[in-house]
């Protein structure tokens, strides 16, 4: 079940001591764009691949190889993501939309910071 802000799916929280890795994908037509993030923000793998299945099927088992518990973030959910987002799902990992319309109000908070906030930060580097 893909999972979302509205969805009947609650999701546990993890406990304080477990660490998840965050990815989060831009869909595209032809191409997606996907960054790993660890709880401190440090970017673990970005890469661009082509929509096909061997390219995501290597996305999915580089992603899992990087850690155990991974949440997906997707930003578009129809026909263009369904390869992407079934594949996690059959991984047993969770996914969840996150409309591009709340990424946009998001990065307002962020003005000047750059697209992914990090720059500005006290620990960027």
């Amino acid at each position: 079940m893909l999972e979302g802000s509205s969805g009947s799916k609650s999701v546990e929280r993890p406990e304080e001591t477990m660490a998840w890795d965050w990815t989060g994908t831009d869909i595209g037509k032809a191409h997606h764009h996907t960054v790993v993030l660890n709880n401190d923000g440090d970017v673990l793998l970005s890469r661009r691949v082509v929509n096909d299945e061997p390219e995501l099927l290597d996305l999915s088992s580089d992603v899992a190889a990087l850690a155990e518990d991974v949440v997906w973030s997707i930003d578009v959910a129809d026909r263009m993501a369904s390869l992407l987002v079934n594949l996690p799902l059959n991984h047993e990992q969770t996914v969840f939309y996150l409309p591009g319309l709340a990424v946009n109000r998001t990065s307002a908070g962020y003005r000047g910071l750059g697209k992914n906030g990090r720059e500005g930060r006290p620990d960027h580097r």
